[in-house]
């Protein structure tokens, strides 16, 4: 009988330590909310995404207000189209916002940054931002610098 219940401690020791590691897993990668997009959805059209992905991180002063749900290609006008999707708590932005792709760090994740504009009626489900600013592409930005160098 005691061999009985040291295994079930042992065994639920065991599962609550797995149980642990995997919601630290999620945690990390930024799983948790999964599925769990809420928020309202707009979406923004940019000459050149450079390396955003879906389910990078919007923001606005510094604070993430959602995430990036969608990216496609306009067959038109060739112009990437991505989809954010904003948390409802921040529902008083600006229709007249800019929204510019930004890198954190020298070399890191691209990101979508918001800049409210002055207007007083607010972006809703289904509004598009006008104000767009592409990604900066560093390979562009240095072949700009090389080719304007001064000669010897």
């Amino acid at each position: 009988m005691v061999q009985k219940n040291l295994e079930l401690a042992v065994g639920a020791f065991v599962a609550l330590g797995i149980a642990a590691f995997f919601m630290l897993a999620l945690q990390v990668s930024d799983l948790t909310s999964l599925g769990d997009e809420r928020g309202y959805q707009v979406t923004a059209r940019f000459e050149n995404i450079g390396g955003l992905r879906v389910r990078a991180p919007v923001t606005m002063g510094g604070v993430r207000i959602g995430r990036v749900v969608g990216i496609d290609l306009d067959p038109q006008t060739y112009e990437a189209v991505v989809t954010l999707s904003l948390d409802p708590r921040f529902d008083q932005i600006p229709t007249d916002s800019s929204a510019s792709i930004l890198t954190s760090g020298l070399l890191g994740e691209q990101y979508i940054g918001l800049e409210p504009g002055g207007m007083d009626s607010y972006l809703t489900e289904g509004s598009t931002l006008r104000l767009t600013q592409s990604a900066l592409v560093l390979e562009k930005l240095i072949g700009r610098m090389l080719t304007n160098a001064p000669g010897d």
